[in-house]
């Protein structure tokens, strides 16, 4: 597999990305929903993977009606998550020996998500990456998220690099659609949503997992 252009940098989604943390959330939310006494599906968790919190938090409202109680979900769908990964969150296949390649090959990286500040340094710190990125692009850096193409093109600005030379490394549809949306080469490495014909369409790649990455930028590992 190879690149359409060699990049002049490379820009990080998190959840399901970076750290392998889907899974934990679509745990922790059926256990909140039960806990608080509403409903929820795994089918609907999917439906939010990769899109803004305010987006969710309105189609969870369409879909289960304005009574649904919103708010004490979120409460107790953190603490479980929180409790859930106590231990640190594991770093997906490939991570640290791309972040490695990357210092190697002298490129800029940053982080395109929809966490907020505090959460993404809460993840970073506790491993170290918190230096290993150029730039970090969360909640509130731009005014609308995936699949809009803003959280990518401020990380691109932030780089001070022309969106088309970037590569975007996803693993939901929405961040795909963002990052196909800023004008970005996009690499797809699938959690727990698989790639369908239209995101295949709009992935330069869909990959197995970080490691592959690597190899495409010239590294072995």
């Amino acid at each position: 597999m190879k690149l359409p252009r060699q990049p002049a940098a490379v820009i990080f989604d998190m959840d399901g990305l970076l750290f392998d943390t889907e899974k934990f959330y679509a745990e922790s939310i059926i256990t909140a929903a039960r806990e608080v006494g509403c409903a929820m599906s795994h089918d609907v968790f999917l439906q939010l993977v990769g899109r803004a919190r305010e987006v969710n938090h309105r189609f969870l409202l369409d879909h289960y009606g304005a009574d649904y109680p919103l708010d004490a979900l979120v409460a107790t769908w953190g603490r479980h998550f929180r409790a859930l990964t106590s231990d640190g969150l594991p770093l997906k296949p490939g991570a640290a020996e791309l972040l490695d390649l990357l210092d190697e090959l002298g490129l800029p990286r940053a982080i395109a998500t929809s966490n907020t500040h505090s959460t993404i340094q809460r993840n970073l710190g506790p491993l170290g990456l918190a230096d290993r990125f150029h730039a970090v692009v969360g909640h509130g850096d731009y005014a609308n998220g995936k699949p809009a193409p803003d959280p990518f093109l401020k990380a691109a600005e932030r780089l001070g690099v022309a969106p088309a030379l970037c590569l975007a490394l996803e693993d939901s549809h929405n961040g795909v659609r963002s990052a196909s949306a800023a004008g970005m080469m996009a690499i797809m490495v699938p959690d727990l949503i698989p790639a369908t014909d239209e995101i295949q369409g709009l992935c330069t790649h869909v990959v197995v997992d970080l490691h592959d990455v690597c190899r495409m930028l010239g590294g072995q590992r």
